[in-house]
């Protein structure tokens, strides 16, 4: 933990010198001693710590200097540290000033020059004040904040980011939190919401997810130009290609534009999961996969495919920064997303009260509301879960009769054992009301058509897939969904099209190019749980093999 600060501030050199010396000398052990010899560079100083998070316990402030005396001084610093202990030098002719700032400012001593000896007029006195501050005090947070509201599509977007990289943080609503309103006021009043401030002092303000990326120590740009493997998305099948390639001697990249883990990584619990028994969270697993890439020698970089190419023998990728990756095998294990409301409102709330996946970063601010699930499948039941430990009342909108067909056993059974989830089949969004922030969902039941207006301060939907396949677009074959064509789907021999040049036939999980291949969700037909992407990421590995063999 850094120490608190001690600010001395006076315009006089040998009196500021004499000031930082006696206090180095008796308090230096506990407290960081620094100085100013203006109002206006005091007042700089203290700006730049509360940028920091630094803790200020006390300011000891010269009454007669230039431009900005020791009471002005004192009285903008208390509005950015309202509760730092403050102190006046005073000449004798000062002693009216002085009584005046006691009940003014709230000041806690002045001090007649000279103090000698400091151990009788300077010491005892300030070491009642700083146990006074210490016993009160609570120690800031050392590491990254963002500022930022609420209802904010674009600082829930750098929550999640953080989170899903687990990245700590602290979150600071200027619209709730008087202290996150100050730290806003001792900034750049045009820097735009959401800011991301750092302990070194530095910040971002309205980042985009590269800048936070490269500023937060993720590896944005790859350490050599040819690769055996580069793997395209960061989810269960891409890490798990990842380690088995690597650990088998492959040299390995992984590209991933948001956070390893994918859609699974926002999962509040996965139960079904093979050898753990009590279950474990999405991002448990992104992270245990993650550290084990790792070891193994995969780089991982925090960056957006943009296109694929073929050039035989090589394939290539180019990534959102115009930089390309070539390599001998690809694999895109890109994954789904949720697909999006088309309902009246959707543009306006979204980030803002609605959220597409689990959000975890938000679930603690809808403590004791009612929020509304939208989905069947398995997704929606373990975010059903997890929000009913927050929420007053999880409402679970399904358009099925039952969700017995769509849902795994288990979790039927718990969440129709959670008092505070209730289940309504049968029914669709049709309209989602509020201005700068949900307040209401409006369903309709898909027999009668009968609407009905729920109360809702957040709308969390799981409403199917969508394939993240815009990066191989053109290149390799795709269903009409866009989902990738692997094996025999691509065509045998007389059927194949003309992007395979070779005399086999594609390897079961091959596209429609020789050398590119497709695991995980991505895949046409694939089985949309995390086993099923995690063992198709593992095999694919030994047909990559096969192919390296012919390159």
């Amino acid at each position: 933990m850094a120490k608190p600060v001690i600010l001395a501030v006076d315009d006089e050199p040998d009196v500021l010198n004499a000031v930082e010396r006696d206090l180095r000398r008796h308090f230096g052990a506990e407290y960081r001693i620094i100085k100013a010899s203006s109002g206006e560079e005091a007042l700089e100083a203290v700006r730049e710590l509360k940028r920091r998070g630094a803790a200020v316990a006390l300011l000891v402030a010269d009454q007669r200097m230039p431009v900005t005396s020791g009471t002005e001084f004192l009285e903008k610093a208390i509005g950015i540290y309202p509760d730092v202990k403050r102190a006046l030098l005073t000449a004798y002719a000062d002693t009216q000033a002085a009584i005046q700032s006691i009940n003014r400012l709230g000041l806690d001593y002045y001090f007649m020059k000279p103090w000698d000896p400091p151990e009788r007029e300077l010491f005892p006195v300030l070491e009642d004040l700083l146990a006074d501050w210490s016993a009160a005090h609570r120690p800031p947070f050392e590491g990254i904040r963002v500022l930022g509201t609420l209802w904010s599509p674009r600082s829930h977007q750098v929550k999640d980011f953080l989170t899903r990289n687990q990245i700590p943080y602290q979150w600071l609503d200027v619209d709730k939190e008087e202290e996150a309103r100050r730290l806003q006021a001792s900034l750049d009043g045009e820097l735009r919401l959401p800011i991301v401030l750092f302990p070194d002092g530095g910040l971002l303000a309205d980042p985009d997810t590269r800048a936070l990326a490269e500023r937060t120590g993720l590896q944005t740009a790859a350490a050599r130009p040819f690769y055996d493997l580069v793997i395209v998305g960061g989810g269960p099948a891409g890490l798990a290609s990842a380690v088995y390639a690597a650990s088998e001697g492959l040299r390995t990249v992984l590209v991933e534009r948001q956070a390893t883990g994918g859609q699974a990584g926002t999962s509040a619990l996965i139960e079904n999961y093979l050898g753990f028994p009590k279950g474990l969270s999405g991002a448990d697993l992104a992270r245990r996969a993650t550290s084990q890439a790792r070891r193994f020698g995969v780089e991982i970089l925090s960056s957006e495919a943009a296109a694929v190419r073929r050039e035989d023998p090589y394939r290539f990728v180019r990534l959102a920064d115009g930089t390309e990756l070539s390599c001998h095998a690809l694999l895109i294990a890109t994954g789904v997303s949720n697909r999006r409301l088309e309902v009246p409102g959707e543009e306006r709330l979204a980030g803002a009260g609605l959220y597409y996946g689990a959000a975890l970063t938000e679930a603690r601010n809808y403590r004791g509301q009612d929020v509304v699930v939208l989905g069947g499948g398995n997704s929606a039941g373990q975010g059903a879960m997890f929000l009913s430990g927050y929420a007053r009342t999880v409402h679970l909108s399904v358009r099925g009769e039952s969700l017995d067909s769509t849902m795994s056993a288990y979790l039927v059974r718990q969440l129709e054992a959670t008092p505070n989830i209730r289940l309504l089949p049968r029914t669709e969004v049709r309209e989602l009301r509020g201005e700068t922030r949900l307040e209401a969902v409006v369903l309709v039941e898909r027999e009668s058509g009968g609407e009905q207006v729920l109360p809702a301060a957040a709308l969390f939907a799981f409403i199917g897939a969508v394939a993240h396949t815009q990066v191989v677009a053109g290149v390799v074959e795709r269903d009409s969904s866009g989902f990738i064509l692997t094996g025999q789907e691509v065509g045998t021999n007389g059927s194949r099209p003309r992007s395979w040049n070779l005399q086999r036939d594609p390897f079961l999980m091959e596209t429609s190019v020789p050398g590119i291949f497709a695991a995980g969700d991505v895949r046409h037909m694939s089985v949309k749980r995390v086993g099923a992407a995690v063992g198709e990421g593992s095999v694919v590995v030994a047909q990559i093999h096969q192919y390296l063999k012919t390159v």
